[in-house]
């Protein structure tokens, strides 16, 4: 709470300072305090998760215990899909602190401040100091970047690096001849873009400059943007990884190198939905330009005013815009061109993540003209009228969690979460998935979280509408960014009391405790399902599955380990003389067809079996 009483005082500052300078040292605060709080608080728990998560972090892992920081491996298998830059920073975690759970958040969360700050210095740059505030606190609390920061993807650091590209292009604008400093940042800035996504690192760049200079008649721009040099820069930090890949993974007979297999198949055949194998589902087109608005929440309610004031006309953008002019075109560019590309293209939920900075811009500029705008005004009424929306939203979120909660029974104590659950196996390659299991039985395991959700929704919301009426659109923002240090807390909590339904670590946990030379370890399904295994036992995995998924293209390669099974190469080892630990999401696996097994562990729906008595 002590934190919360923090946020009227900074906000305080920050209004009633005049000189920008004054301001930086309130704002900063704010939002280190609110970083913190948010991220780093919930740095430490849940469990590592199994498939992205812990594929993720084991490849990092492995890339330290192999000493090998160009061709990325898990379960010892080439791992070839992912630009390496977000491994090198979780193995550099691990070199630093150890192989945790922490310190494999801890890159993301860094870079989660390094975002902030960054929006904070663009804002304050396009649109002044008060807009650069607002920008970083609304990015802060909003529900997209919290949730896709709480697994390893590096979606948020490609928002980050777009944000600096589009502070240097920016920079690049304001004289007839940009220092190099400006077109040789851009340009590594591009460079550790690509280092982090792949060719998206470069596409989505060149895409929004490239509009943006043929919509504003200025291609003669590109000729001052030291073209010659700037690639040089670019290739020094993009090339040398990619050469070395290249040259560790060649072909070798009829299995494709790296260069096949990272650029054709997993660039030009996923956005083509034809890259192998297909194992992968996409969202539907409307649910997906839906939660794009979803994960700018609460903010964006406010984003329809936003893009309105914007007033951006055919005629304006050919004659000489200023810097606000321009950054109102450049972001919108920017949250339009990446909504777009992955409207005809294979799309998961977080694709748009890198664009929620974008949209954190407009918002935060809207916020500060709406602050700064006589009472009363349009801007004023424009913002009355959002929050009487809100205030209808959260009075309705309110009454559907007291329903909730009034027609739920929490479990009797030492129950497992999936037994309350029903499975949906054919949504679990979309990344909420799992989330479509829960039925009105299993919220009453969720019932604390869902209590301070809902009565967060109601006051903040009832609270930002009270003070909007009255022209106080600074307290009114003050009680939006308060509530969603409490929602997003409550997320949090949620997610703890649902990760053993997406964590295999404490059956891992009992191999570990268990293992002696000689043991195996079976996968009796895809390797992703159960990941977590790796990371948690340090022990290699075999699977009782055809080769799909994550570990298909590698395992091809003839040095790749031989880790998958069938049925006929199983049964023998499972009555061999060594002991066999076998992972399981049915407490009746098919595979054992009847054969003596004893039970090791459960836990969220996946069971651990051995052909051994175990203690």
């Amino acid at each position: 709470m002590d934190s919360l009483q923090a946020f009227p005082v900074a906000f305080a500052v920050t209004r009633d300072a005049v000189a920008p300078a004054k301001l930086r040292p309130a704002a900063l605060a704010i939002i280190v305090l609110l970083w913190f709080v948010i991220y780093v608080a919930g740095i430490f728990s849940p469990a590592l998760l199994d498939d992205a998560d812990t594929v993720h972090a084991e490849a990092a892992r492995e890339m330290l215990l192999r000493h090998d920081w160009v061709t990325l491996h898990v379960n010892g298998i080439r791992y070839m899909e992912k630009a390496p830059l977000m491994y090198w920073g979780v193995a550099g975690s691990y070199l630093a602190f150890g192989v945790s759970e922490w310190s494999t958040r801890l890159p993301l969360v860094l870079g989660v401040l390094a975002l902030l700050i960054s929006i904070y210095k663009l804002g304050s740059y396009a649109y002044g100091e008060k807009a650069g505030f607002y920008s970083a606190v609304v990015l802060a609390t909003s529900l997209g970047p919290y949730i896709f920061t709480r697994f390893l993807i590096p979606d948020i650091l490609v928002g980050l690096w777009l944000a600096l590209t589009f502070y240097f292009f920016l920079r690049t604008l304001d004289t007839p001849r940009p220092s190099r400093f400006d077109c040789w940042g851009l340009a590594v800035i591009c460079g550790l873009n690509v280092l982090t996504k792949g060719l998206i690192g470069m596409v989505f760049p060149v895409g929004v400059i490239g509009l943006y200079l043929l919509l504003t008649g200025n291609l003669r721009h590109l000729l001052r943007l030291r073209l010659l040099s700037s690639l040089a820069v670019f290739l020094m930090v993009a090339a040398p990884w990619h050469i070395l890949a290249a040259l560790h993974n060649p072909d070798q007979g009829n299995i494709r190198g790296f260069l096949w297999f990272y650029f054709v198949n997993e660039h030009f055949l996923r956005f083509l939905n034809k890259r192998v194998p297909r194992d992968y589902d996409t969202v539907p087109l409307l649910l997906f330009w839906l939660l794009y608005i979803l994960w700018a929440f609460p903010w964006s309610a406010f984003l329809p005013q936003a893009v309105k004031t914007i007033g951006l006309r055919w005629q304006a953008m050919r004659k000489e815009m200023d810097r606000e002019q321009r950054a109102n075109l450049i972001f919108l560019l920017w949250a339009v061109i990446i909504v777009a590309f992955f409207s005809f293209s294979t799309r998961q939920e977080y694709y748009t993540i890198p664009s929620v900075p974008a949209l954190a811009l407009l918002i935060g500029n809207f916020l500060r003209r709406e602050s700064e705008s006589p009472v009363p005004s349009p801007l004023r009424r424009a913002g009355r009228i959002t929050s009487g929306a809100l205030l209808v939203m959260g009075v309705l979120a309110f009454a559907c969690g007291i329903f909730f909660l009034v027609n739920s029974k929490a479990p009797p104590p030492g129950t497992d979460l999936s037994e309350l659950l029903k499975k949906n196996p054919e949504e679990y390659a979309l990344s909420f998935g799992h989330f479509l299991d829960l039925t009105p039985q299993s919220l009453g395991a969720f019932r604390a979280p869902l209590l301070g959700f809902s009565l967060a929704l109601l006051l903040g919301m009832s609270a930002n509408w009270w003070f909007r009426r009255r022209g106080d659109a600074l307290k009114g923002n003050v009680a939006l960014a308060a509530m969603m240090v409490v929602v997003l807390t409550c997320v949090h909590s949620g997610y703890v009391i649902f990760s053993p339904i997406l964590t295999s670590k404490p059956l891992a946990l009992a191999i570990k405790q268990r293992f002696q030379p000689g043991d195996i370890v079976v996968v009796g399904g895809e390797w992703d399902a159960a990941s977590s295994l790796n990371f948690y036992s340090d022990a290699h995995l075999l699977v009782l599955h055809e080769p799909v998924s994550n570990l298909w293209y590698g395992s091809q390669f003839p040095d790749a380990p031989q880790v998958w099974l069938t049925q006929a190469t199983f049964e023998p080892l499972w009555n061999g003389p060594h002991r066999v630990f076998f992972w399981s999401d049915s407490p009746h696996p098919n595979a054992l067809h009847g054969a003596p097994g004893f039970e090791v562990a459960r836990s969220g729906g996946k069971y651990l079996f051995s052909n051994r008595p175990t203690t």
